[in-house]
């Protein structure tokens, strides 16, 4: 029987980390719900001392999701593990995952100490860890650029205060798979007690080498591999879930180990992510790139007539893409709206569909054809529900040089209308929305893609704006790109506004009023 690896998401906190990913909690509840489905073993659902929002973030995903393990991230110090301890005493089984770093150009030029005291601060946080949470993982930062026998002493010392899980992390992308092999070689064989613990892997894309060096990680004796979603995550990047999962799959003579993941949702969760963050998958993106399973060239167009395996070594169907995406009409009803929404992974309640289906019957009355793609950005138009402040009513532009705008948004019972004139559509409604807010907000990125075939394609609009120095995403969608443009300013102001209250309330708190 082969080998079992569990596979240990942390797109919610290594990959959030990303440029551009921040996500607030309906957003990572809604991303951990899928990575639910997808057969996540671990999710590592962020580091609850870095904020209050991010403490109730990791809080909600323990109390609601329940099949795979919830793991939240802690230095070597007492304050963030009891911190994390708290935000996840809901989880039916936690795991409180502490690190420090072990390298001695860190330990030299960041912490700034010894190597013994490094090992009495891993006794230490691992100890007051296990104290509180009955599964405890330590990892040694920049493992792979540490001296492998001080690498023993520190997973030694961690197996002794209660570690359940070594990881070994190339921090900063710097191993080659020879290498990372022969660590975790090494390390598993001189550590006492090694085979009753789980050894893990964390590696990041720096020299894009994460996948290749998670695989030879597994072979060296490792059983748990840390990735994200669409390989998100700091500079280049962590190792791709997806890719990690189907490399082992497809080449599984020489991988001969297995995971749970559920690859026909390999898909759904990739398309979420994205029109989550806003952070668009490369066309040529392995297993879920838009030309993953496209042949253009004449040959193989005609080896794939013959036979599919000429020049598809895995379907589409085996992580959930069909080849055909059509779905819906305006003709269509409610159940086959719901079905459609339960098949691409949206668990939605009565009144959530409800507002899809105004949103729907809308959008279908001025495109023929409503594809999968369509009814994502609907859905991610309806996500900040929950905390939404204003809402845009309506929206007129006219002219160029200079352009006008007029707004309309509504807040609670209340509607708002004011003018105002700027150097384009865009720039003209967003000065608008500031007179009617008093937020004033820089957009400083902004992008727009046809989310679907054709000429009446739903436009797909992401932006950042920076409000308080504080960048934010926002996401819109419209058949119009203005309009879904501004939708998206108004869906970041949103989230600053829910992320402003949120810490007006923490601060409330803290001072007992």
């Amino acid at each position: 029987m082969a080998d079992r690896v569990e596979i240990f998401d942390t797109t919610l906190r290594d990959g959030e980390q990303s440029p551009g990913a921040s996500m607030n909690v309906h957003e990572k509840l809604e991303m951990a719900r899928q990575l639910e489905r997808l057969g996540v073993d671990i999710i590592e659902a962020g580091f609850p001392i870095a904020s209050e929002q991010e403490f109730q973030g990791v809080r909600k995903i323990a109390e609601t999701v329940r099949a795979p393990r919830i793991a939240a991230l802690a230095r070597s110090v007492p304050k963030d593990i009891e911190r994390a301890a708290a935000a996840l005493e809901p989880a039916e089984r936690p795991v409180l995952h502490t690190f420090i770093a072990t390298s001695d150009i860190h330990l030299e030029h960041k912490l700034r100490m010894s190597r013994e005291q490094v090992l009495g601060a891993v006794a230490e946080a691992v100890g007051l860890a296990k104290r509180l949470v009955g599964r405890v993982e330590f990892s040694a930062e920049d493992a792979t650029r540490s001296d492998l026998d001080f690498l023993v002493e520190v997973a030694k010392t961690a197996l002794a205060a209660g570690a359940d899980v070594i990881n070994l992390p190339d921090t900063v992308g710097y191993t080659t798979p020879v290498e990372i092999e022969r660590m975790f070689a090494y390390v598993i064989e001189k550590t006492p007690g090694a085979d009753q613990a789980v050894f893990s892997s964390h590696n990041h894309n720096d020299l894009g080498l994460a996948v290749a060096n998670a695989l030879a990680a597994v072979r060296g004796g490792a059983r748990q591999v840390e990735c994200t979603v669409n390989g998100i995550g700091e500079r280049a990047g962590n190792t791709s879930l997806e890719e990690l999962v189907m490399a082992m799959r497809t080449r599984h003579d020489v991988y001969p180990y297995t995971t749970g993941i559920v690859s026909e949702e390999i898909n759904n969760s990739s398309r979420l992510l994205s029109n989550i963050t806003g952070l668009v998958i490369p066309y040529n993106k392995p297993v879920v790139g838009r030309n993953a399973f496209a042949h253009e060239a004449g040959i193989h167009q005609h080896g794939m007539i013959a036979n599919k395996a000429t020049y598809e070594i895995m379907t589409p169907e085996s992580v959930g893409r069909a080849r055909s995406e059509l779905v819906l009409g305006k003709h269509s009803g409610r159940h086959g709206l719901a079905r459609r929404c339960a098949d691409m992974g949206f668990d939605l309640s009565e009144t959530e569909l409800t507002q899809l289906y105004g949103k729907f019957i809308e959008l279908a009355d001025r495109k023929k054809e409503v594809f999968e793609d369509d009814l994502r950005v609907l859905i991610a138009s309806m996500r900040d529900e929950s905390f939404e402040t204003y809402r845009l009513r309506q929206l007129r532009v006219s002219g160029s040089d200079p352009a006008m705008a007029l707004v309309k948004l509504s807040r609670g019972g209340a509607e708002f209308v004011e003018t105002a004139t700027g150097d384009g559509p865009v720039h003209s409604a967003c000065m608008a929305i500031e007179r009617i807010t008093g937020v004033v907000g820089t957009l400083t990125e902004f992008s727009v893609r046809a989310a679907t075939p054709g000429k009446d394609a739903l436009g797909e609009a992401h932006v950042t704006v920076e409000f308080d120095g504080r960048p934010t995403t926002g996401t819109g969608g419209s058949t119009d790109i203005v309009e879904a443009a501004v939708q998206a300013y108004v869906n970041a102001l949103n989230k600053f506004l829910a992320l402003q209250s949120t810490r007006e309330d923490a601060a409330a708190a803290a001072q007992g009023t």
